[in-house]
């Protein structure tokens, strides 16, 4: 059954069958993007404004150009020295900037449910491109995919996900989309950084690194946000690197490793892992873009 996509909010209420639309449409791009050309000029005459409140360099740049490559003008945003310094709101910035022509606006910002309130108030498909510590959907679809494009399926797959959950919404996007997936997660960091209520979820938990990684087919790391962390969930990023930094000999032969960016190299991953023959990081990179190619032309074409 084939799917319409109104927005991207979240995964929570995507269905598992668009997930996989999702995916077919990133594989036929990702064949674009390996031709000369990588143009597919789907979206010509079509406009996509970029309002990140929060600093980005994958996400942002990935957006852009799978709107580029797809032939759609793109609006760049910057808060600082907007209106909104003058007192303008959020919500006014986003009408104005409609009014100027635009058919779909990518959202990052800190504030919880921020693109969940600009969906239910803007005429335009709506992107969260990351919402405070809520949820950053395509990141996790991306990261998926990347396995799907390793692996040739998911469905069976065990993850391992590692570091600062509390703080994470790459974590909360794979918790919400994994099981659409039949991927099996495992979650580990130290006991001040995993959410009360995730003990309740059925995943296993781990404090110990290694036992989390053992067996698993993929590891999914993640970085310690430290402009997130109002108090210290730590002593330090030393006693962090001690106990829970990813090395060499935790990994076996076949196991993948991933990372959704940026990597404090040293701190959760040590840097001899850039040599790992699995390592996926750059390949994450690069399928993102084709994954937001599929979102946008999902929402802009059906």
């Amino acid at each position: 059954m084939r799917h319409t996509l109104s927005h991207l909010v979240g995964v929570r209420d995507l269905p598992s069958s668009m997930v996989w639309q999702l995916y077919e449409l990133a594989d036929r791009f990702y064949d674009v993007l390996r031709q000369p050309t990588r143009k597919a000029p789907a979206l010509t005459g079509s406009s996509v404004a970029l309002l990140f409140f929060e600093s980005s360099t994958r996400t942002k740049l990935s957006f852009e150009l799978a709107a580029k490559r797809l032939g759609a003008d793109v609006v760049q945003f910057s808060a600082s020295g907007s209106s909104l310094d003058k007192g303008e709101t959020l919500l006014d910035t986003a009408l104005n900037i409609l009014a100027m022509g635009v058919d779909a606006l990518v959202v990052r910002h800190r504030g919880v449910g921020t693109a969940h309130f600009l969906a239910r108030h803007l005429p335009v498909p709506v992107v969260n491109a990351g919402d405070g510590t809520h949820e950053h959907p395509t990141q996790a679809l991306l990261d998926t995919y990347t396995l799907f494009k390793h692996f040739g399926y998911v469905e069976g797959l065990t993850l391992t996900i590692i570091g600062d959950l509390f703080h994470s919404r790459v974590a909360l996007s794979h918790l919400l989309l994994a099981p659409k997936l039949g991927i099996k997660l495992r979650l580990c960091a130290p006991p001040t950084l995993i959410p009360p209520l995730w003990y309740g979820l059925g995943w296993p938990i781990y404090t110990d690194v290694a036992s989390a990684v053992s067996g698993a087919h993929a590891v999914l790391v993640l970085r310690m946000q430290k402009e997130r962390q109002d108090w210290a969930p730590i002593a330090s990023w030393q006693e962090y690197a001690r106990f829970y930094q990813l090395r060499p000999a935790h990994l076996r032969e076949g196991q993948v490793l991933m990372h959704p960016g940026p990597i404090n190299w040293g701190v959760e991953l040590d840097p001899s892992l850039q040599y790992w023959p699995h390592t996926r990081i750059l390949d994450q990179v690069t399928y993102g873009v084709a994954i937001r190619m599929a979102v946008l032309y999902m929402l802009l074409r059906g």
